[in-house]
């Protein structure tokens, strides 16, 4: 399949083993693999960070295979539930008032909030924005910017319609610096 924006058509990727089950040589159980996931999603690192540290420093080589669930998933499901209430008050015409109590569910998972590749974009994209800023010349960058823009208007696109970041969500390069602070 070609590239979006490239002229090449490679097709390199990793090769997966055949078999789904754990290694045998694993000896660390579903519950370590899920509480090192979280840990590590409390200090910050996203699930291809949290993916890269589990390989390296603690041997796990696909936590799909561990656990039967993505990096994800896992941390999706990790999330807190917590009841917000909110009073509020409503007045209505010829002296009435209304008090009621908001009562609400809200879900907090230690999920990114924005997708990983769409915070990369947006990351990659205020980098050449600021490259820009202080190279005006620079005709290449601004194209390769343009095209970073339409691959991030893209995907939101995509997302929204999967419903995984909000239907209000607008990319704006002015505001795009506080998206990935």
């Amino acid at each position: 399949m070609g590239r979006m924006h490239a002229p090449g058509k490679g097709i390199s990727s990793s090769a997966l083993p055949y078999r789904r089950a754990p290694p045998s040589w694993l000896k660390t159980t579903q519950e370590d693999v899920v509480e090192h996931i979280a840990k590590l999603a409390r200090k910050g690192l996203t699930p291809s960070q949290i993916g890269v540290v589990l390989r390296d420093s603690h041997g796990i080589p696909q936590v799909r295979f561990v656990t039967g669930n993505k990096i994800l998933r896992i941390l999706k499901s990790n999330g807190a539930l917590f009841t917000l209430i909110l009073p509020y008050a409503l007045s209505l015409p010829q002296g009435v008032e209304i008090e009621l109590t908001i009562v609400g569910l809200i879900i907090i998972g230690l999920a990114p909030s924005i997708p990983e590749d769409l915070w990369h974009l947006v990351k990659k994209a205020v980098a050449v924005r600021k490259h820009l800023e202080t190279n005006r010349k620079d005709k290449d960058s601004k194209f390769r910017l343009i095209l970073i823009e339409s691959r991030i208007h893209r995907l939101a696109r995509y997302y929204k319609t999967k419903q995984q970041i909000p239907p209000s969500f607008k990319y704006d390069s002015a505001t795009a610096s506080t998206l990935i602070a």
